[in-house]
């Protein structure tokens, strides 16, 4: 055996002694736990729960799928499924030409330099009316809601004002101050109803109400 050769066999037994006493970097525990963090991490967002008084409209992609009631529920993850919660059994208010404080709906009332033209009206014998009323409504159809008409708060107090500048018109200050103020009510919601559902925005009125005082004077315009 030549000399070269064994000292060959030598670099190589110490090439290998080096490499295995060299310390080996400890990839595997670093992954598995980032593997178990990810996995955590997606199984948590796979779930959601609808609170008892609303629905939950799910998005994919960006797009409506569907409509789930309350409960605990099942989405697809990474983006691909988003929610958007409407308290749907929860009544709603609107007021005009007024404002109760402390109002946690932003609808429910307009800015107080709002309030005097919102409620001053002219009713059919010419006469001024200062008419201050309530409409309370509930969410139906949280889709229609979110994606038939752009602002549908917005919408439905211009609607409501509207329709109760038409019905004080069609009256005599005496009926809107007195005798037919329950006539008055009835007739602004039947409208109301028909226009909201026209419009399909996904509501349901319940309720339309004069507040008890109202007051009234001879139109100047008309003297």
């Amino acid at each position: 055996m030549s000399l070269n050769h064994i000292e060959s066999k030598q670099m190589d037994k110490y090439n290998e002694f080096t490499i295995k006493s060299m310390p080996q970097p400890q990839f595997k525990p670093v992954l598995l736990m980032l593997l178990a963090f990810f996995f955590v991490v997606l199984a948590w967002t796979c779930f959601y729960t609808v609170p008892a008084e609303s629905e939950a409209v799910v998005l994919r992609f960006g797009r409506y799928n569907s409509t789930v009631s309350s409960g605990l529920h099942f989405k697809i993850p990474l983006g691909v499924d988003s929610v958007l919660v409407v308290p749907v059994k929860r009544q709603l208010k609107q007021e005009f030409g007024f404002g109760t404080p402390g109002s946690s709906n932003p609808y429910q009332s307009s800015s107080t330099r709002e309030w005097d033209n919102e409620k001053s009206m002219v009713t059919g014998d010419l006469n001024a009316a200062m008419v201050e009323w309530v409409i309370q409504y509930r969410i139906e159809k949280p889709e229609h809601y979110l994606f038939k008409v752009r602002n549908p708060d917005d919408t439905l107090r211009d609607a409501s004002e509207s329709i109760m500048r038409e019905v004080i018109g069609d009256r005599t200050v005496d009926e809107v101050i007195t005798i037919g103020r329950r006539d008055i009510e009835v007739s602004a919601l039947v409208k109301l109803q028909s226009l909201v559902k026209s419009y399909e925005m996904g509501l349901i009125i319940d309720q339309v109400q004069l507040k008890k005082r109202q007051s009234s004077q001879k139109s100047p315009e008309f003297i």
